[in-house]
């Protein structure tokens, strides 16, 4: 049996109709991408939050439509933490197989209804993001942000803390004789003093007075970039070094992205998006420099040849 999907968003011209084959078990992202309708999306797997959606049943034969749905435990958690669906939502999933009004376009299946589906689609946010780990869970609940300037405060207190740290784990390495890391740390802690210099100056422009919030305010008593403790191993090699960088700025890019999704505060969300951007860039030079570290490791220089 046939459904008809119809996609609305303010990033297309015009609402598109598509027909889709009910019961092959295809998901809204998977009929869309075949329609190259352009819903974001990044991880594919429910994790990232990026294919967010508002699905509307159209024409239900019933008060909870005909066809019950199936909420995943993966998806009604990234829902929460979007602020996207309420407690009702969630009774009503659980108990009627009612629908909640978003979903995860990666996690939706086509059912033999038709649907209207609603998406934003984000411009401001980069179009290929930086992919969202399991550690974001850490980094998006307990910390309730009220106004810009706190925001201000929070970003400032995250690139201060990545540098004091990153030229901690420099003095570890330089004590145990690892001149090379040591070298590295004391790099990225430069970057972060100039992300730190930009934090700064925005903040300037609203309050000279930013409350940088103390440690346990923060999940774990730890802020977003710190890197593992790993990272202080007197055995790293820059690799290693570059990895723990790595997570770091992809758990501050996941700060401020939850810190997007989640306000309803406009100069926060107009703020957040601009950190949004930096870190991502951020994330992708550390990954661009990883690659190269890689591929030196894997084509070592010959030895020269010795003199007979």
């Amino acid at each position: 049996m046939m459904a008809n999907v119809t996609f609305s968003s303010p990033r297309m011209g015009k609402d598109v109709t598509v027909y889709a084959i009910a019961g092959d078990r295809g998901t809204v992202l998977a009929v869309a991408k075949q329609h190259k309708i352009p819903i974001p999306f990044d991880c594919q797997d429910g994790e990232c939050g990026s294919c967010l959606v508002e699905v509307t049943h159209l024409n239900p034969t019933t008060t909870y439509g005909k066809y019950g749905i199936a909420l995943t435990e993966k998806e009604k958690e990234m829902l929460k933490q979007l602020g996207k669906i309420t407690k009702e939502e969630i009774v009503n999933a659980e108990v009627n197989d009612m629908p909640p009004r978003h979903r995860l376009a990666c996690q939706c299946f086509v059912r033999n209804e038709d649907i209207l589906v609603t998406f934003e689609g984000d411009e401001t946010l980069p179009v290929q993001t930086p992919h969202i780990s399991h550690a974001a869970k850490r980094f998006t609940g307990g910390i309730e942000i009220g106004s810009l300037s706190e925001f201000l405060g929070y970003a400032v207190k995250v690139e201060e803390d990545a540098a004091l740290h990153f030229d901690g784990l420099a003095d570890q390495m330089a004590a145990c004789g690892n001149s090379e890391v040591a070298a590295l740390f004391r790099q990225l802690a430069g970057f972060s003093r100039l992300h730190l210099a930009e934090a700064q100056a925005r903040a300037g422009t609203l309050d000279h007075d930013v409350v940088v919030p103390p440690d346990y305010v923060w999940p774990d008593h730890a802020t977003p970039e710190r890197t593992s403790l790993l990272a202080g191993d007197p055995a790293l090699t820059r690799l290693d070094g570059l990895r723990a960088a790595l997570q770091g700025e992809r758990r501050g890019y996941e700060f401020y992205l939850s810190v997007a999704a989640k306000s309803q505060d406009e100069d926060i969300i107009a703020m957040a998006k601009l950190f949004v951007r930096e870190e991502a860039e951020h994330v992708k030079v550390l990954e661009a420099w990883i690659t190269r570290e890689e591929w030196a490791a894997n084509h070592p220089e010959p030895e020269p040849a010795s003199a007979s």
